[in-house]
């Protein structure tokens, strides 16, 4: 053996065996280290495949979106919106104008809508609850400000009683009469819908109290002054209405079959926020056309302001609403429809109702609460009838066709009111 400092090398046989064992540990060392480089290449080519599969995943998700909300039969109506939006520039006449940006704003409502359900998957459920709140009923917030701006009075409040009618006589009484062709009854859940028709029983005692005080009032000053003070309590009871129904007894609002329903592709946030803007963008635009052509309309063609406020504006707005309640309603989900409709009218009533009188306020216009002794007694009537009929927690397609028949009785005694001198 050879002693250098203080290692001993052995020599001889037993040198070339020392020599082959240590390039034997040596070789296994580096076929080791070899192996877990080529792991550690693995684990990185696999996770740059799986960021590239989320990644292609999102855009998949996001392209199916989008076609789900563009490549409805309603979109076709969207070819009226550049002709809505030039037809004064055109030279258009005022029913030209009027139609044309009447049929703009229907595929309008009904992206926006998908766009504010997407936006709202994305976040918390009192985030997305204030959300449906101010986008979900944004055609009739866009033109109720318009209307106000130009000091249509009587026309936001005919559109304003006519949103509410709408979603509670026409669209629910469709959507149970549907119902009712399909199933002999049909089972929802009556814990829900009573809490919206208490929120409108209130809407409409907010209604009626200003319009009565009107009659014995010497001025209209105190009247609208008692109906913005109105307005801040009712956009409050929203608003508790919100905390309720999204926290503290959100299970009272479960529907039974929400766990079978198959999960949908929604957009991203930008997406849904890019949408949201350009689509409101262009219905105010629309909207404000809509707007200026109703004096001309109303004028020379004889059309009353009464019957396009009641009737014809809301039935832009609560386009999107009507399919979904009827469509659902026909598939067994009622619970759906009627939050859909019930719901709907909650909003206008307690949230879009006081926006479009406190906006009166900004712009200097006496929009106030003090509607027609007509149009008091239809919201309370029609939401007595609803009432009853969304009691028992079941129903059948009699209780639609009432419903739908008394908004027939409504839209034809509106074309006989006169106007307000």
């Amino acid at each position: 053996a050879i002693s250098a400092g203080d290692q001993t090398y052995p020599t001889g046989a037993r040198a070339a065996m020392f020599i082959r064992s240590k390039n034997s540990r040596r070789g296994k060392t580096s076929d080791l280290s070899l192996l877990e480089r080529r792991e550690a290449q693995v684990v990185h080519v696999e996770a740059e495949a799986g960021d590239h599969g989320a990644a292609h995943a999102a855009h998949g998700g996001e392209m199916e979106a989008l076609m789900a909300i563009f490549c409805s039969k309603m979109m076709i109506l969207l070819i009226f919106v550049p002709l809505g939006l030039f037809a004064e520039h055109l030279g258009l006449n005022s029913a030209m104008i009027f139609t044309f940006n009447f049929m703009a704003i229907v595929p309008l409502a009904s992206i926006l809508g998908a766009a504010t359900e997407s936006m709202a998957s994305h976040t918390g459920e009192m985030i997305g609850g204030l959300l449906n709140a101010t986008f979900g009923n944004a055609v009739e917030m866009i033109m109720c400000m318009q209307a106000v701006k130009a000091g249509l009075v009587e026309v936001v409040q005919g559109n304003l009683l006519g949103s509410v009618l709408s979603n509670l006589l026409l669209v629910l009484g469709m959507a149970i009469f549907c119902a009712g062709l399909k199933f002999h009854n049909r089972q929802f859940n009556a814990v829900g819908a009573a809490a919206n028709m208490s929120c409108l029983v209130v809407a409409s005692i907010s209604i009626c109290l200003p319009t009565l005080f009107g009659q014995i009032a010497d001025t209209g000053d105190e009247v609208l002054m008692i109906s913005r003070l109105c307005s801040l309590f009712l956009s409050l009871v929203y608003f508790l209405f919100l905390y309720f129904q999204l926290g503290t007894h959100a299970y009272l609002f479960v529907d039974e079959a929400e766990g079978e329903e198959e999960e949908e592709a929604h957009l991203s946030v930008m997406g849904s926020g890019i949408l949201l803007i350009l689509c409101t963008l262009v219905v105010a635009g629309c909207s404000e056309n809509l707007v200026d052509s109703i004096e001309g309309v109303s004028t020379k063609f004889g059309l009353p302001k009464a019957f396009i406020g009641v009737i014809l504006l809301p039935i832009v707005g609560n386009a999107a609403e009507h399919a979904t309640a009827v469509t659902s309603a026909y598939r067994g989900k009622l619970d759906l429809a009627i939050g859909v409709s019930v719901g709907s009218s909650t909003q206008i009533a307690l949230f879009v109702v006081p926006v479009a009188v406190l906006s009166g306020w900004y712009f200097g216009t006496p929009m106030s609460l003090n509607f027609r002794l007509f149009d008091m007694a239809c919201q309370m009537l029609s939401v007595f009838l609803v009432s009853q009929v969304t009691q028992h927690g079941n129903t059948n397609w009699l209780h639609g066709a009432m419903l739908v028949t008394t908004y027939v009785l409504i839209a034809i005694m509106t074309w006989f009111i006169p106007e307000r001198t």
